[in-house]
């Protein structure tokens, strides 16, 4: 008797779909390399980048100041010659406190982007040398961090400001924190400076510092005021961030990770070296333009 055997052929399985698994490999390596890009440009720009940019600003403002200076066309209200509000970021004065070593050009304006580029004054304050008490507010440790000092101040101290107006002197009476008394109202025809930077540690802002000044020379004309206290926007307060939304952040960040995940795309196509020839530059420059537009979002006193 003859027994049929069957046999039975086994269908190999399907090969895995590998493909989804290599763009989710893409994805997060190229996340991880944004990620890095970004601590990479926050800590440069933070540490060195800003420093230069805000001594690049102030030059430049010097320039502009010292022509109008010598013209006889600068700034002393907060409108300009037309009648027109003064731009945020114009140059309206040279502060200068020698037991800092400190000499900055003042920029009209007290907001986190104008500060980038130096000390600010606020716009519903009159401008220095003048009756009145006049405000100025500097950055602690970013962009140069030009009030990093300011707490070794000490009453007696003096520094000048000079404006169109010419030159203001100024003495120093008190140091203030929070919680600290303010100091008597100013008396008609006086003049008053305020200078105003964070308390902390470095970039970690905790709260606000101020050095009281009396004017001791004679003040200048004081022209009326257009800009009333009190009316200034959230993002020109101390300690303040703009309003809004960031777009050129969106924008830049946007770019950093499409060129990160072709860069990790590139890695697996071309090879470890031609990818780092190309891309390695080009993710260098949109982290640390991401990071320069980070930085203006933190509090303007930082």
């Amino acid at each position: 008797m003859t027994v049929a055997v069957q046999t039975t052929l086994a269908t190999p399985a399907p090969r895995p779909v590998v493909r989804s698994v290599t763009a989710v490999r893409h994805l997060a390596r190229g996340g991880l390399l944004t990620l890095a890009a970004l601590l990479l440009g926050l800590t440069a720009q933070l540490l060195f980048v800003s420093g230069l940019q805000e001594r690049a600003a102030q030059h430049t403002a010097y320039d502009s100041l010292r022509a109008q200076l010598a013209l006889g066309t600068a700034p002393v209200a907060q409108t300009d010659q037309q009648g027109d509000l003064l731009a945020p970021g114009t140059p309206v004065a040279i502060v200068d406190i020698p037991a800092l070593h400190v000499r900055q050009v003042v920029l009209e304006g007290t907001d986190s982007g104008v500060m980038t580029e130096g000390p600010g004054h606020r716009r519903d304050t009159p401008m220095p040398g003048q009756a009145g008490t006049s405000v100025l507010m500097g950055r602690a440790a970013a962009y140069g961090g030009p009030f990093e000092h300011l707490d070794e101040l000490a009453a007696g101290d003096t520094f000048s400001v000079t404006t169109g107006q010419g030159k203001a002197k100024y003495q120093v009476f008190g140091v203030r924190r929070a919680g600290d008394p303010a100091p008597a109202p100013l008396d008609a025809g006086k003049g008053r400076m305020v200078l105003l930077t964070a308390t902390g540690p470095d970039f970690m802002p905790g709260g606000v510092l101020r050095v009281d000044a009396e004017l001791v020379s004679a003040p200048a004309q004081t022209p009326a005021a257009v800009i009333r206290s009190g009316t200034l926007p959230e993002s020109e307060q101390p300690l303040a961030r703009p309003g809004g939304v960031p777009w050129p952040l969106v924008m830049w960040l946007q770019a950093l990770i499409a060129v990160a995940v072709a860069a990790v795309w590139a890695w697996h196509r071309w090879g470890r070296h031609q990818t780092w020839i190309v891309f390695a530059p080009v993710v260098a420059v949109l982290g640390l333009q991401v990071a320069t537009r980070v930085t203006e979002l933190l509090p303007n006193l930082m």
